[in-house]
């Protein structure tokens, strides 16, 4: 496992400090059957994104990294398949727009609904799970998680804060996580929503 512990979703809630957790390959599944083709979400941090022993026992085939400080190098998978890498970056606090978190969200949209055409040119994938991480997964990834979850599953979770209490619970995070800027721009972003379905049923 690259030298790493993994943390996983029987010893999450023990208590790490973040400089100790940062050190584990933090996977955990958050929801399953997402998207047309049936996938399993996972939240995590870096150390899992660049664990290609954990990736392949989860069948993930798919990551997105939401931290702007970080780059992750591209990855294959001991059976042969390319991780297909995306990239949205996120400052962790102020200073991200609601456009931004938003397409950070359409992304996950995407992923789970992409096909893996098979072209020549393409480097070989599969299609399979999907690992949203950020450095630590506590702030970026949990919001965008949450507001992906409430927009895509409204029936399970009618509200964003169902959703990110569901985040909380599965990552083990208390109330001082997200930080307090990123969940102030998810009411941004839902504002923007709301907006635009008035704008769109007024002109129809």
């Amino acid at each position: 496992m690259n030298g790493h512990q993994n943390m996983t979703a029987q010893h999450q809630h023990q208590e790490l400090t973040e400089e100790q957790e940062d050190r584990l390959a933090v996977l955990l599944p958050v929801i399953d059957g997402t998207g047309p083709h049936n996938a399993r979400l996972f939240i995590g941090n870096k150390v899992a994104a660049e664990n290609a022993a954990l990736l392949l026992q989860h069948d993930i085939t798919s990551t997105m990294n939401l931290a702007v400080n970080i780059e992750i190098a591209p990855l294959t998978l001991t059976d042969g398949t390319h991780v297909r890498r995306t990239h949205i970056g996120l400052i962790d606090g102020s200073g991200n727009t609601p456009h931004h978190l938003l397409s950070a969200v359409m992304a996950i949209f995407g992923i789970v609904a992409q096909d893996s055409p098979g072209k020549a040119h393409y480097p070989p994938h599969r299609r399979g799970n999907i690992l949203v991480h950020c450095r630590g997964g506590r702030s970026r990834s949990a919001t965008v998680i949450a507001l992906y979850l409430h927009l895509a599953h409204p029936s399970r979770f009618a509200t964003f804060d169902s959703a990110i209490a569901h985040i909380r619970n599965v990552r083990g995070l208390d109330a001082t996580q997200p930080q307090p800027a990123m969940l102030a721009l998810v009411e941004e972003a839902l504002a923007f929503i709301q907006i635009n379905r008035l704008r769109c049923s007024q002109s129809s």
